[in-house]
């Protein structure tokens, strides 16, 4: 009996992958190709485009463009079955190139936190990884639920988010973003503007008054530095400027539960330096 558990036990192992092999999957956009690896279909993919670099498997796939510009011929030549496309990154008009090309081509939209675990199972369904695709989805869900429980009943912050400084832009109430902060607590001040991710000036920001600052900006090595420079800000005054990283924030797959855990730390310290050590305790 030994011999054939341990042989069941290794096609259940086997399983997933021989699945994903048998498909040709192209990925139009970073945070998809780290969605494939996720939901178990990492052996299938055959190419993606430039910033594709985790996991690191991912660093060795063929390019065949980037977010927003495709090279037809490069694809076709790599003969997928399946192209996933990112809906607010790949444009309607290649989308509309490739399927009449007679190309398979999934948008797999990315805007809110339950479309991570929805992406997964909508990609191990396709791609046959279903095994491994559901319970990473349960995981992301449960771990987010936790983090919500926690930080529920904290007193509410303003928060100013920063994704970059020259020119200086932030996001409104439709980006994730601006969700994981209100999942922390926080209040995203510029929530209102019409744009996903508009360009505001810093006379805009002065005026809203942010008790804290969020920068998800990596080419901003001190966000306290850059924002010294005005210290009538409550935050410059307070200290409750943070850095962020936007590969765990920006980018929406299972590593946004990391991105959501640093969010709210940051925003329970900013809480004990205003309203003091009460409010910085879970």
């Amino acid at each position: 009996m030994k011999p054939l558990v341990l042989l069941l036990a290794a096609l259940l192992v086997a399983g997933p992958a021989q699945a994903a092999a048998r498909l040709r999957i192209v990925s139009l956009a970073p945070n998809l190709t780290e969605l494939a690896y996720a939901a178990g279909a990492g052996e299938a993919l055959v190419g993606t485009v430039e910033y594709s670099d985790y996991p690191a498997a991912a660093q060795a796939l063929p390019r065949v463009g980037d977010g927003w510009r495709v090279d037809t011929e490069q694809l076709l030549a790599l003969r997928p079955d399946l192209v996933l496309a990112w809906p607010s990154g790949t444009p309607e008009d290649t989308i509309a190139r490739l399927r009449r090309l007679k190309l398979r081509v999934v948008p797999i939209p990315t805007y809110r936190l339950a479309d991570v675990p929805a992406a997964l199972r909508k990609i191990g369904r396709m791609a046959g990884t279903s095994a491994v695709a559901e319970p990473a989805a349960v995981k992301f869900e449960s771990q987010l639920e936790r983090l919500r429980e926690r930080y529920s009943r904290e007193r509410t912050l303003s928060v100013f988010i920063q994704i970059d400084d020259e020119p200086l832009y932030t996001v409104n109430r439709r980006h994730v973003i601006s969700e994981v902060v209100e999942l922390c607590g926080g209040r995203n001040v510029f929530a209102d503007l019409p744009q996903i991710a508009p360009p505001v000036v810093v006379e805009a920001v002065l005026a809203r008054e942010p008790q804290a600052i969020l920068s998800t900006d990596d080419t901003i090595a001190d966000p306290m530095a850059y924002w010294r420079r005005w210290p009538s800000l409550a935050a410059v005054r307070t200290g409750t400027i943070y850095s962020l990283s936007a590969d765990t924030l920006a980018r929406s797959t299972p590593r946004l539960v990391e991105g959501v855990r640093a969010t709210c730390e940051a925003l329970r310290d900013a809480r004990g330096r205003i309203y003091g050590p009460a409010f910085s305790r879970n």
